[in-house]
């Protein structure tokens, strides 16, 4: 990462949704699925809601020193039975804003994470990504994740 890049991560607010949704918004795959537009649609703000109350999530944005929002990720902490009881950590929705993208951004984001799920005393943290994202997956595989699951998804209407 640049050395002139200093980075704050801190919780999520309100007024943060807006940069977050453009995040997601701006990628191929995003572009399909989401709907950045003024005033953003209500859906947002009521996931927003669940998210922030919910003590087991974590929605993360990191920022430059003047507040200017330039990655987000979720983290969700959750509590398993196998592993002797043990909690696992589940990162999701990871983007950073194009004018940052490899510059760093994105490693010290999963950094902030996994220290987060360390905190949390996690044994284990999982993603899933889409399989047309190869560059996420070399990414990925930097930070020390294996593909060691196959991992599916079933979209309900």
């Amino acid at each position: 990462m640049s050395d002139d890049i200093h980075l704050i991560f801190r919780q999520a607010v309100t007024d943060d949704l807006p940069y977050i949704v453009d995040m997601l918004a701006d990628d191929p795959l995003g572009a399909k699925r989401e709907r950045f537009e003024v005033p953003l649609p209500n859906s947002y703000f009521a996931a927003f809601e669940a998210i922030t109350h919910n003590p087991l999530n974590e929605l993360v944005v990191a920022t430059l020193d003047g507040g200017q929002v330039i990655g987000v990720l979720q983290l969700t902490f959750i509590p398993n039975i196998s592993y002797q009881g043990g909690w696992r950590a589940l990162i999701e929705g990871v983007r950073v804003s194009a004018d940052f993208r490899g510059k760093g951004i994105g490693r010290k984001l999963f950094e902030y994470a996994i220290n987060r799920a360390k905190e949390q005393g996690c044994h284990l943290i999982q993603l899933t990504m889409d399989k047309e994202r190869t560059d996420a997956l070399r990414f990925y595989q930097s930070l020390g994740f294996e593909a060691t699951h196959e991992g599916l998804k079933l979209h309900l209407e």
